[in-house]
């Protein structure tokens, strides 16, 4: 095989040189040249067909949108944060950190479907290791096959053979086409590798699950081109001290980009949380000061958090402010709002504030939650626990009006509370009439004076 020409290109500025240099010559930033190929051999693919592509122009009144072809997942989380199930030909993305859980999700997912074919590519792990966690995961399937290989023309091979429905590959830093030189795992390897399993992908309709790794940063590990060519990227998340698991979707391009699944780890594998709202609002026997619920939304599906905040005296000269799960800078900003439009002298209080369950939440909609927790801690008197908020907060006190109101009482109605705080500025026909009792508020003081 003739050997590939290849240069040297910026990540920065896109400068070319023939050589490797640690400085790019026309931006002078270090460290930013990575090998490409610029001409590549014809021998390429073994899997490729020798059917023309077929492709045509079509108008847009011609094109059935029932030529997507779903397969049903039997995880449910999964199936909903796709869009409703597998697009055949599509690519999806899952990146997290080590150790979460990425590789017991999938091997999972795989285990559970039987009138599937599925091939597990392994580059990490060999095959004892997959079939000691398959047995503790206790989920039998005769249509799951294993492949421990990181070549990719070699794991073509096989699939050709095979001819699977489905395919995992994990992880996608592992494999080395051996049309590039450069080691596994570099920006250049791991680009073509995808790139050859992304055109697989379209010509034979066989849905592919990559697996990644992610940076120290968080972000996805290689070119920040590869989110862009797969379909869907999704980010599996969580606290190592917690149990619970989140799915999120940051990218989709055949359903909501904002939707999120909840599992939890246990020994056995990765259970589903169907009702994420009960696990999310802490049981206890006493009513104390500085927890609230708020009604929130990720993506289409409503969320009840318990939002928990201490408010002590300053022992020390500066005061201080430590969030866990929000926004650091919208606390400073309540607690400014509370100081100027009420009144209240939080500036020589420690504020501390903690979204229970271990997730974070960036839907302003919960600013009157910690607003009520906020005060709930500084004036040492417990909300009653079957009341719920929901409502942004402005910077002249002003409680302001938000989206999806509706579902978030229903939330609230079906989880048991008996009172939601909203904006009277949410428009009275979208609220359809419920068990629940609704009180609009317009400002901060408004709300302090119905709490205490």
């Amino acid at each position: 095989m003739a050997k590939q020409k290849t240069a040297y290109f910026c990540q920065e500025c896109g400068h070319q040189h023939p050589k490797h240099v640690g400085q790019c010559p026309s931006c002078r930033k270090w460290n930013s040249m990575v090998e490409e190929i610029i001409e590549k051999d014809q021998a390429k693919a073994i899997w490729q067909n020798e059917k023309p592509s077929g492709s045509q122009i079509k108008s847009l009144n011609e094109i059935n949108e029932e030529a997507l072809p779903r397969i049903t997942i039997f995880d449910k989380e999964l199936h909903r944060v796709l869009g409703g199930g597998l697009v055949r030909g599509s690519v999806s993305l899952v990146a997290g950190e080590p150790g979460i859980g990425k590789s017991t999700l999938f091997l999972q997912v795989c285990l559970q479907m039987n009138n599937v074919k599925t091939l597990y590519i392994s580059g990490e792990e060999s095959l004892e290791q997959i079939k000691l966690r398959a047995e503790r995961i206790g989920i039998k399937n005769e249509n799951f096959y294993l492949l421990a290989s990181t070549n990719t023309q070699d794991i073509f091979k096989e699939v050709k053979k095979l001819k699977p429905e489905l395919i995992v590959v994990d992880s996608i830093q592992t494999l080395q086409t051996p049309f590039i030189e450069s080691a596994p795992g570099s920006v250049s390897q791991v680009r073509e590798a995808s790139a050859e399993l992304i055109r697989f992908a379209k010509a034979t309709q066989t849905p592919i699950f990559i697996i990644g790794h992610i940076t120290k940063d968080g972000g996805i590990a290689g070119p920040k081109v590869l989110e862009h060519m797969v379909d869907t990227v999704l980010q599996f998340e969580g606290d190592r001290h917690y149990a619970y698991r989140i799915l999120r979707a940051v990218k989709n391009r055949f359903g909501n980009a904002s939707e999120l699944g909840i599992y939890e780890m246990a020994q056995t594998g990765l259970r589903e949380i169907e009702n994420p709202s009960e696990i999310l609002i802490s049981q206890k026997e006493d009513v104390l000061s500085g927890t609230s619920i708020a009604a929130t939304m990720e993506g289409a599906r409503p969320l009840l958090i318990e939002t928990q905040a201490l408010v002590t005296q300053a022992v020390y000269g500066t005061p201080q402010r430590t969030v866990t799960g929000f926004d650091l800078r919208r606390l400073q900003l309540l607690l400014a709002v509370l100081e100027k439009r009420g009144g209240f002298s939080f500036g020589a209080k420690d504020v501390f504030l903690n979204i229970a369950g271990g997730i974070k939440v960036e839907d302003p909609a919960i600013d009157l939650a910690v607003m009520s927790a906020l005060l709930s801690s500084y004036e040492d008197v417990a909300v009653p626990t079957n009341y719920c908020f929901v409502g942004e907060v402005g910077l002249s006190g002003e409680i302001r009006a938000v989206g999806h109101i509706e579902q978030r009482i229903k939330e609230a109605e079906k989880l048991g509370f008996e009172k939601i705080f909203i904006s009277k500025f949410n428009k009275s026909e979208h609220v359809k009439a419920t068990s629940i009792e609704i009180v609009r508020i317009g400002r901060v003081d408004e709300l302090y004076n119905a709490l205490f």
